[in-house]
């Protein structure tokens, strides 16, 4: 290959398949630069050792506000970052952070030589230059990054590049914690961070392999200095975004920093399990992670970021109500600390990809970019140092409301609750790619049963045949949720028949989803009949109205089958607007079928005036089944469909028996009189002859006491009805139990003593 070539090459963006393939190297980098993160200045270690060395925590504040103020940097930097290289930038500048913090091994010797001044001020040097180092390198980081993560799997990287670097803080934080409660002085702070300078190194050198970041040339689109920032700065959405980062950082930054202080002093929990507190933290990140990541993914950026931040809103309610100096303490910390965990990784991973996939332009992202670090470092470093100067103002509130506690840390709490909130006011304005509100993406985990769904999920893209395949989709479907969706429509795709099958009716056991009607609308109108048939009937399983137009298109089809389908269901869904079509039909259609189909509709909609119709066809229908449901259509017309049923279910069992009872049940609407003395005599002998399962006697006797009904206190449909139940009992007598059945539900609910 040529040396042009080559050139030509080094400047072009990575493919997607390249992207991903050097994706592990990052993860990697991600992983090992938490250790280092956790062993030097973005710990509780970091705040606990400057604690140590005497800081008040107004100094503290100051030293800690280094990192996001020298975050403005990135303004004036980034057109020279874009033509050095963003990730030459990166490497140089990272590299030099980590031999920078080597510098704080120094501490104890200047302390020890030259007191705390000198001390102070050598602290607040390192701090500043790793600061710099850091926001110069962070410079060309988030627009490398935006090039090299493919947005489609953006949450899943995140999730993934979260979970390692949680697992390796996880371990890095119980290790300082061991170190720290078993050392004296600041021996042991001083191990921890010659070992996470180490890794730091490692992580740079990981960094090294991952594709892209290359510089752009003076002529290029990202060339010249604030040529864009007005433009950056008139994009309505990007400025929502940054207020809305910025209140959430107002209240997570301060109190994060400061809570290790908090458990030890106000607390009563000591030094090494304040810094065990954390596992607690990344164990929740470490659980919640690929959730959070496939939740991004798969329902948009912006539900997962509010979510996250609604979360946080719930942390300092739980901090001002824990328990204080208790043997309970610690647990209680590691609890809340979990549920911040999760709330954390929510913020992180949905932030994240709304900001780089929603927010930022490709085209743009130096300038973008550059304004989103440098205003969040100005917000970041006010934070710390109000942080810091509220914590030394309110040194002597103390005192107790409710269940809470108040102590100085009360102001920290406040903005904790309250700045979140108008986060979220602000982020519900956003435009993003989500298809789902923040409510909606929040409820769907309350509907149906989520822990089945989300195990179905893991079963079905682990299934290996067919058949497990077919196993898992029927049970997305019994799941019931709404979280089951993408992956039911992606069955209804499946190459496979038997899954494309299964997945219909799974389908049908869900609740109205625009989606899933689509799908199956789409189906109804495919050339594969058998599915068409069985989706027809999922539509009206479902009950969704959006499907009422394309099930009318249906029942002109060629195939009778589908029309049939789609004529009960339109009767499920109670479409009167094809009450004359279908009685037409009825009338009219010769396929028998088609005349169940049409009958069964009717019978749903409750039109009475088809009784006539359904009687006839019932009187010269042979199947047995096809009886069964012509007498249930009636049965729907006279109402109260459910003791129907409930009879018949009676009478599998013991026909006799069964029908006994019911007929002897109606002896309480009869009177005293001479006439009804009849009638109830009439109803005793036959309910004795169904009782000693005579059933040929026990039907003529039926027939003969319908003649001594009052039909003038029964409505029109149920006297109809009789009639004809009187002159088919003693044509068939006891070959046609649906007679029995239909005469019994007729006089049940027909009948309306005056």
């Amino acid at each position: 290959m040529s040396q042009v070539t080559l050139s030509a090459r080094a400047g072009q963006e990575p493919t997607t398949a390249e992207k991903i393939r050097k994706l592990p190297w990052s993860i990697a980098a991600y992983a090992t630069n938490s250790v280092f993160a956790q062993f030097t200045f973005f710990g509780s270690t970091f705040v606990l050792l400057v604690s140590q060395l005497g800081l008040s925590k107004a100094q503290i504040g100051t030293l800690l506000s280094f990192f996001p103020y020298t975050g403005l940097i990135a303004l004036f930097i980034a057109p020279a970052v874009a033509r050095f290289g963003y990730k030459r930038t990166y490497l140089t500048f990272f590299a030099s952070r980590k031999l920078v913090a080597a510098g704080l091994l120094l501490t104890p010797l200047l302390l020890d030589r030259f007191g705390f001044q000198a001390t102070l001020v050598y602290v607040y040097a390192v701090t500043l230059l790793f600061a710099l180092c850091r926001s110069i390198g962070e410079t060309g980081y988030y627009p490398w990054n935006q090039e090299y993560v493919p947005s489609s799997i953006r949450g899943k990287y995140s999730a993934t590049t979260n979970m390692f670097s949680t697992l390796t803080g996880l371990v890095a934080v119980t290790a300082a914690s061991f170190v720290i409660e078993r050392s004296a002085g600041l021996s042991g702070f001083m191990s921890l961070i010659a070992a996470g300078v180490v890794f730091g190194l490692v992580s740079v050198w990981c960094s090294s392999h991952t594709p892209g970041g290359a510089p752009v040339a003076r002529s290029g689109t990202n060339a010249g200095a604030g040529r864009d920032l007005r433009g950056a700065l008139a994009d309505g959405n990007f400025l929502r975004f940054l207020f809305g980062v910025s209140f959430i950082t107002l209240a997570v930054a301060p109190l994060t920093a400061f809570l290790p202080l908090f458990m030890e002093e106000q607390v009563g929990i000591s030094a090494g399990n304040v810094v065990l507190i954390q596992t607690g933290t990344l164990t929740g990140g470490l659980l919640s992670t690929y959730w959070w990541g496939w939740a991004a993914d798969r329902y948009g950026s912006q539900p997962t970021t509010l979510l996250g931040a609604f979360i946080l809103v719930l942390l300092p309610i739980l901090w001002m109500a824990m328990p204080r100096h208790s043997e309970l303490s610690l647990y209680a910390a590691l609890a809340i600390a979990l549920l911040q965990g999760i709330a954390n990784m929510g913020w992180l991973i949905g932030s994240a990809r709304l900001f780089h996939v929603n927010i930022v332009p490709p085209a743009k992202k130096t300038d973008y970019m550059a304004l989103h670090y440098a205003w969040v470092g100005i917000v970041g470093g006010t934070s710390q140092l109000v942080g810091g100067q509220l914590l030394q103002a309110t040194a002597g509130v103390s005192g107790r409301f409710l269940v809470f506690t108040i102590d100085p840390y009360v102001s920290l709490f406040a903005l904790g609750l309250i700045f979140p909130l108008v986060s979220i006011l602000l982020l519900r304005g956003v435009q993003a790619d989500s298809r789902v509100t923040a409510e909606e993406f929040a409820f769907m985990f309350l509907r149906g049963n989520p822990f089945r769904a989300m195990s179905s999920l893991v079963g079905y893209h682990l299934a290996k045949d067919e058949h497990a395949t077919v196993l898992v989709t029927e049970s997305l479907g019994k799941a019931n949720s709404p979280i089951t969706v993408d992956e039911l429509l992606q069955a209804l795709a499946d190459p496979r028949f038997n899954v494309r099958y299964e997945a219909i009716i799974s389908i049908a056991r869900m609740r109205p989803d625009p989606r899933l009607t689509e799908a199956l609308v789409k189906l109804i109108q495919g050339s594969e009949l058998a599915l068409s048939v069985n989706a027809a009937w999922a539509l009206g399983r479902i009950g969704d109205p959006m499907a009422v137009a394309a099930l009318r298109e249906g029942l002109n089809s060629d195939y009778r089958s589908i029309r049939a389908h789609c004529a009960r269901a339109l009767g499920t869904l109670g479409d009167t607007d094809i009450v004359s079509l279908l009685q037409g039909r009825l009338q009219n259609e010769p396929d028998k079928g088609l005349q169940m189909a049409y009958a069964s509709a009717l019978g749903n909609l409750g039109i009475k005036d088809t009784t006539p119709t359904l009687l006839q066809l019932l009187a010269k229908t042979g199947n047995e089944g096809a009886r069964m449901e012509l007498a249930l259509s009636l049965a729907r017309l006279l109402g109260e469909e459910h003791r129907f049923i409930q009879l018949w279910r009676q009478t599998r069992d013991e026909v006799g028996t069964a029908v006994s009872q019911a007929v002897t049940a109606l002896k309480k609407r009869v009177g005293k009189d001479g006439a009804d003395r009849d009638l109830a005599a009439a109803i005793d002998a036959c309910a004795d002859a169904f009782a000693r399962n005579e059933l040929a006697r026990g039907v003529a006797l039926l027939s003969r006491l319908l003649p001594l009904l009052p039909l003038a206190e029964f409505d029109e449909t149920a006297a109809a009805v009789l009639r004809e139940c009187a002159k088919r009992l003693n044509q068939f007598q006891d070959d046609r139990l649906e007679y029995v059945l239909l005469t019994l539900h007729a006089i049940t609910v027909g009948w309306r003593p005056s």
